[in-house]
């Protein structure tokens, strides 16, 4: 199939737009993958900024028992207490400089910390509000180097609390038998939830804190089911030091940023949907695609536009003057609109129908010097018919046969009758046949070896048909099928009617024709007549293509009966 021109125009338009997506998405993508590292490097940034804040608020922590440790009040405290077994004014005063000096330190951090003095020598311990003797129990289990951690239940919900010892004398691992003191800091987990709120505050984020070996330390209104979910996929594969990964949750990808405390061990997690953060990326892509599609349609239609306003008024007429280069000139322009296509139509339909106008008359004219050519030719045979039946006659009466001079008579008459009446363009199928019956009672009498059968339907008999079309279909049967053979002669006329399609089938039992002579009779029969070829039968097939259309002629085949088949066949106009 031809490519047209508006499958043309909107291939260009696609051809054009691919590259601008290509480069669209190309530069689309690679400015996602800039977004999403310059955002991973913010995120890890500011959380290892938040990790050095969490570090440093423990490292003073940290630092509380170093400042005390050396501290004289602290000593002499010691000392007070290996000389005297009682507590004396001077102890007491002692002991209230050790917790004035132990609220100060604790007052000097953001962070809510306590400290514990212990001696375990003399199994007590000095607080910020008291000074009690302890257990070796109390002490024993925890008192290890580094930070340690304890969880419990805080209110229905998990809580940790970090613990620093530090002993003098200073040794790596706090055995509470070998020194004179030891002190002890603490804090719990509250802290690092608070700082956490605060580092969620721009509503964007859910940080926390997890520790293998430990659990999780929420912000307050993290959403804990998801974040328990998030870390069961984080234990699928080792953590790094410092990282960041994306992780696929419920359909939705998110960018994971985790740093790990030197300080405590624990790594500090942050995560954020992909999805808001591309947000206006996704927002300029379907901006831009929906430009694309709108421009894409409004391409379509102004390529439509062009193809139903150029292309099919051209296309339309170049169909018609193939119609006109066929010889149909029937064929008319159907004209819209009013425009330079229109006037072109307009005049291409007024030209057709002058030269349709001027080639039926030409046509007729030389239908009717055929028909006279055919009148003629029967003029010239009548007579020779007319005298085979007159000298009938005469036989018959000198025979004293007078039923058959008297039927003779009757069918010639009629016979004659019919012919003569040639004023009528049109006749009822039921004349006709009345005519061809007399033609066949004649030539029944002229060979008693012929016999004929016809039927003609109810639905069929009042159609109007021009004069003298089936009488030459039966004479050929006759003059070339019967006459030239001494058996019986069988002639047979059937009508029929399918819809507006006749048929009549004229056939015989005679000699018939070969499939070549058929076919080479149905083209003479659309050929120009010359002189070898009888004007009987092209005459009915001029006829009927006049008046029926092209459509309608005459077929040959061979007959069931041994000779020639002839049909008949037109479709009736629409009024019929």
């Amino acid at each position: 199939m031809k490519s047209n021109l508006y499958r043309k125009i909107v291939l260009l338009i696609v051809v054009m737009l691919i590259p601008i997506i290509g480069l669209y998405f190309y530069s689309n993508h690679t400015a996602s993958d800039v977004v999403r590292k310059e955002l991973n490097e913010s995120n890890m940034n500011q959380l290892v900024f938040f990790q050095n804040q969490v570090n440093s608020n423990i490292d003073i922590l940290a630092s509380w028992p170093n400042l005390l440790i050396h501290d004289p009040d602290v000593k002499s405290f010691q000392e007070i207490y290996l000389n005297n077994e009682h507590l004396n004014l001077d102890g007491i005063n002692l002991i209230k400089r050790i917790q004035d000096k132990i609220s100060l330190q604790q007052s000097s951090s953001n962070w809510r910390g306590n400290l514990s003095v212990y001696s375990p020598s003399l199994q007590r311990v000095v607080t910020e509000q008291d000074a009690r003797s302890y257990s070796a129990k109390e002490l024993q289990p925890s008192a290890r180097a580094g930070w340690q951690v304890q969880r419990y239940e805080s209110s229905g919900d998990t809580a940790y609390l970090f613990s620093w010892y530090t002993a003098a004398p200073f040794t790596n691992h706090v055995d509470p038998k070998a020194a004179n003191t030891i002190i002890k800091v603490e804090f719990d987990s509250s802290n690092i939830q608070e700082m956490l709120d605060r580092f969620k505050s721009d509503g964007r984020r859910d940080p926390f804190y997890y520790r293998q070996d430990q659990g999780i330390i929420y912000n307050h209104s993290a959403d804990r089911p998801f974040i328990r979910d998030l870390v069961a996929q984080l234990k699928g594969s080792p953590l790094k030091k410092m990282e960041n990964r994306t992780v696929e949750m419920d359909g939705q990808s998110y960018t994971v940023s985790l740093v790990r405390s030197q300080v405590t061990g624990w790594y500090m997690i942050d995560y954020l949907p992909l999805s808001e953060i591309m947000k206006p990326i996704a927002s300029s892509n379907r901006l831009f695609y929906f430009s694309v599609g709108i421009l894409l349609l409004m391409s379509i239609l102004a390529a439509y536009l062009l193809y139903s306003h150029v292309q099919v008024p051209l296309r339309q007429l170049i169909y018609g003057f193939h119609r006109v280069t066929g010889a149909d000139y029937s064929y008319r322009m159907h004209v819209e609109g009013n425009n330079e296509f229109s006037f072109l139509s307009s005049r291409f339909n007024s030209m057709v129908e002058q030269i349709q106008e001027l080639f039926e008359k030409v046509y007729l004219e030389k239908i009717h010097v055929r028909e006279a050519r055919l009148k003629q030719l029967q003029s010239q045979i009548n007579p020779h018919f007319f005298y085979n039946c007159f000298s009938f006659i005469t036989s018959m009466a000198k025979l004293r046969k007078h039923e058959a001079v008297v039927a003779m008579s009757h069918s010639l008459s009629r016979y004659y009758r019919y012919t003569t009446r040639q004023e009528r363009d049109l006749v009822p199928l039921e004349e006709e046949m009345e005519f061809v019956k007399h033609y066949l009672e004649i030539q029944t009498m002229r060979m008693n070896r012929l016999t004929y059968d016809m039927y003609v339907p109810e639905n069929c008999r009042k159609l109007q048909i021009p004069p003298l079309l089936i009488q030459p279909l039966i004479e050929n049967a006759i003059l070339h099928g019967i006459e030239p053979h001494a058996e019986e002669g069988i002639v047979r006329i059937l009508v029929s009617r399918d819809g507006d399609c006749i048929r009549v089938i004229v056939e015989d039992n005679g000699g018939g024709m070969d499939k070549e002579d058929l076919l080479r009779l149905e083209t003479r029969l659309n050929e120009p007549m010359d002189e070898h070829m009888g004007c009987g039968l092209w005459n009915v097939q001029q006829r009927l293509r006049l008046r029926f259309g092209d459509t309608a002629g005459i077929f040959f085949s061979r007959s069931e009966l041994g000779g020639l088949r002839a049909q008949l066949v037109w479709t009736l106009p629409e009024e019929t």
